[in-house]
């Protein structure tokens, strides 16, 4: 069964850093584009960033630039979000996803393509 995992949402407060992981299982992710998504309270699902299958091509929302990086880890079949300089709007439910027809356009920040989601994690940055 594939399946999409995320853990590591936490209470934070405005400055701090969190560390999100989504693992894969069912299938191995080395093949495909991985996205982090995320959606505030009363707002519409945005994309966060997109890594390449090799991990060598990013992409990051302007809101995030600077502050979040995406990364993966093959071996393990997880990709991760590392979120520092949190600030109150970061608040949302983080969602990983990917797009099993081997497409890339979240490399290029559209993420119509993605297929196949995680059920969230919440993230709430608050003081």
């Amino acid at each position: 069964q594939v399946q999409l995992v995320e853990s590591g949402g936490d209470l934070v407060q405005p400055g701090g850093s969190l560390r999100l992981s989504c693992a894969a299982s069912g299938f191995s992710m080395e093949n495909y584009v991985i996205g982090w998504l995320r959606q505030a309270p009363g707002k519409e699902r945005e994309g966060v960033a997109c890594i390449s299958p090799s991990g060598g091509t990013t992409y990051g929302a302007d809101s995030v630039k600077g502050r979040f990086t995406i990364s993966r880890d093959n071996a393990k079949n997880t990709v991760y979000l590392q979120m520092n300089s949190l600030k109150l709007e970061d608040t949302a439910v983080y969602y990983c996803a990917a797009d099993l027809s081997f497409g890339s356009g979240c490399l290029l920040g559209h993420y119509n393509g993605m297929d196949t989601w995680g059920k969230g994690t919440l993230v709430t940055v608050s003081s």
